[in-house]
């Protein structure tokens, strides 16, 4: 079921949500330049489980409005507070994804985890995000040719072999978010970090990381579980940014052991 939840005035986020009398909700973030669609593996299985499953697009990505400001951690944060008092969201599992992660880092330290019980971390882009040298690549494929900016990330993206259909599927994914919207965000990795939200996290948190990750080495995943009181980090040994696609089952059946 799809629907819009206005977040400020102007800006509605596209909201999808599977299985909405399902017992147990998980709110799902996703990463940079995509959708709440890279998590398809994970609605086709867990709401057959009983699982109540939220896709959300961030503003300028996938199907929700493409405003040109609001790309900060704070007011990220802010969007996805407001869908969570919306929906009367109360004791669900916050599960984010590289970009997606970090925004909920934030919003667990910013919000004090209103409404959540658990946090998942998925190749989370924590403590930081993206080099000073990775982000002026990135914004200058962006502004001359980002189709092959997009490639290149899809390329880098997975430890596994993907079919060619996939990487189509995967690439047209990054297509949909706004030129100006997937700039904003390279300089938001680039020039903000979670770091300091670290340390105010009190919820169980579980750090999912691929160990071949190109993009947020797995050293990093390490650092976060440092830094996080209540977390454990499982190594996820095939996978590199992808987890939730490489190693989908084996994803799927930690996700809900820690959700229980």
């Amino acid at each position: 079921m799809g629907y819009y939840v206005q977040v400020e005035n102007g800006v509605k986020l596209f909201i999808e949500d599977v299985n909405p009398k399902g017992t147990k909700t998980i709110l799902f973030i996703h990463g940079w330049p995509l959708s709440h669609t890279q998590f398809e593996y994970q609605f086709n299985v867990l709401p057959g489980q009983g699982y109540r499953c939220i896709g959300m697009d961030w503003r300028g990505f996938g199907q929700s409005d493409k405003p040109m400001d609001g790309y900060t951690y704070d007011r990220l944060a802010d969007d996805l507070h407001a869908v969570i008092q919306s929906l009367k969201l109360e004791g669900i599992t916050l599960a984010g994804h590289s970009t997606g992660g970090a925004i909920a880092i934030r919003y667990m330290a910013r919000y004090h985890g209103q409404g959540v019980t658990k946090l998942v971390l998925i190749d989370a882009a924590a403590p930081t995000g993206f080099t000073n040298e990775t982000a002026a690549k990135f914004l200058q494929e962006n502004a001359n040719d980002r189709p092959n900016m997009l490639q290149h990330v899809t390329d880098s993206f997975f430890f596994q072999y993907i079919t060619e259909r996939f990487s189509d599927w995967f690439f047209q994914m990054g297509l949909q978010a706004a030129s100006w919207s997937t700039a904003a965000v390279i300089r938001l990795l680039r020039d903000e970090n979670v770091a300091a939200d670290l340390s105010r996290i009190g919820a169980p948190t579980l750090i999912v990381h691929g160990i071949h990750d190109q993009v947020i080495p797995y050293q990093q995943a390490v650092e976060v579980n440092k830094r996080i009181p209540n977390s454990q980090l499982v190594p996820f040994h095939y996978s590199g940014h992808g987890a939730f696609w490489e190693e989908r089952d084996r994803f799927n059946y930690v996700l809900t052991q820690f959700i229980g």
